[in-house]
């Protein structure tokens, strides 16, 4: 991995060279750099560039949401994490389409250690810019217009309950996958990890939620230059089975309640790089879809050829900047091609990976190019090789 550079604003001096004492020993991965204002890091921006943003958001003059909206503006590319004790609803909802991560100031050394790492190796699972500028950009994921029209409706009655709207989120991966991300953030103060629309729909609030969709627009509907409704469906639908698919084989091998989240998740959103891909370049998506049928090749196969990155890689990229887990982000990152983990046991990978074959077997989906296989080599690797007629019988049951 390459030394990746990071520039952190602060209006306090101390709080920086607090930064630059504890960063010490990151020497190797991270070249830092310092600026004590939001004008002087957009000034130093201008003649250097970064791979990530750290910022206060309480500074005179220009605030770190100014200041991280401008980076975005400027430099797509680069990763926006705001780093702040202040946490007033209306400083949260002014930077939820600007941040990618939060952190709580004072925060624990080893906390954001492991975030500048998570986001420096990050780059490196997508290497093209012009993509990772576009995944970057991103505030939200777009939502099929039905659902967005129903949710809507919904939060416009009187009565509207928490079951009702999280119900209508959590059968859009869009619109589930933003909602996790703000309500795992820690400015909204949870401090445990949440991992269903449901949960977060009732810790957050109707109000909030209210606001997040209705002001804040955290939500969008899909374009109709997008690829077709049908498709996105289709997608839909598939993904919402992978991840029912894989919660059940992770609870037929272990009790544990956060593997099989994380299973869950990550099935659930194993795709939405296709979502970014087909509502952001819509028509090369489609002359991609034409590549592999012509060529007889597996889309991700067609994907790389087009962008020089597939979904899963975007898929990935897009959700790790947003702070979903490790074992999430390998899981969508791995799904065709689980042997590149570094695992040798079962995991949500490996859920992942299973549950995306069985579904395309089961749901004769119809799919361009070559179908996803097993990879039997990876299953022996894990010692799971066995264990596929009983996964596939109990997802038989499921369906």
């Amino acid at each position: 991995m390459d030394k990746k550079r990071i520039l952190f604003v602060d209006d306090e001096s101390n709080i920086l060279t607090g930064l630059a004492r504890m960063l010490r020993g990151m020497r190797k991965e991270i070249e830092m750099a310092f600026a004590e204002s939001g004008r002087e890091a957009l000034e130093v921006m201008a003649k250097e560039s970064f791979d990530v943003v750290v910022s206060d958001m309480r500074m005179p003059g220009m605030d770190g949401a100014e200041l991280l909206a401008e980076v975005r503006r400027l430099y797509p590319d680069t990763m926006r994490i705001m780093l702040s004790g202040y946490a007033a609803p209306e400083a949260v909802m002014r930077t939820v389409t600007v941040v990618h991560q939060f952190l709580h100031k004072p925060c624990e050394p080893d906390d954001i250690k492991d975030t500048l790492l998570r986001c420096c190796r990050l780059r490196d699972i997508l290497t093209n810019s012009k993509l990772r500028g576009l995944v970057s950009s991103l505030n939200n994921l777009p939502s099929l217009p039905s659902i967005y029209t129903e949710l809507l409706d919904i939060l416009a009655k009187e009565d509207c309950s928490v079951d009702e709207v999280a119900d209508c989120i959590s059968r859009d991966i869009g619109m589930s996958a933003k909602i996790l991300q703000l309500v795992n953030s820690p400015f909204f103060g949870l401090y445990r990890n949440i991992d269903s629309a449901s949960q977060a729909v009732g810790l957050l609030g109707l109000d909030t939620v209210k606001y997040l969709v209705l002001s804040v627009k955290i939500f969008s509907e899909l374009e109709k230059q997008c690829v077709t409704t049908e498709s996105i469906h289709d997608l839909m639908e598939h993904s919402m089975s992978v991840g029912a698919f894989a919660k059940q084989i992770v609870e037929l091998e272990t009790d544990d309640e956060k593997v099989a989240n994380d299973a869950f998740i990550s099935g659930m959103l194993h795709d939405v790089g296709k979502l970014v891909f087909a509502c952001n370049m819509p028509e090369e998506y489609k002359k991609t879809f034409e590549l592999a049928e012509n060529e007889g090749i597996s889309l991700q196969a067609a994907e790389r050829q087009m962008f020089q990155a597939d979904h899963s890689q975007i898929g990935a990229y897009l959700l790790g900047l947003w702070g979903f887990s490790v074992q999430a982000i390998e899981a969508i990152a791995f799904h065709h091609n689980p042997e590149q983990t570094a695992s040798t046991t079962f995991d949500p990978a490996t859920a992942v990976h299973v549950a995306n074959v069985f579904d395309h077997e089961q749901k004769n989906r119809l799919l361009v190019g070559t179908q996803p296989t097993f990879d039997l080599d990876y299953l022996d690797r894990v010692q799971c090789s066995d264990r596929l007629d009983s996964w596939r019988d109990l997802c038989q049951r499921e369906t």
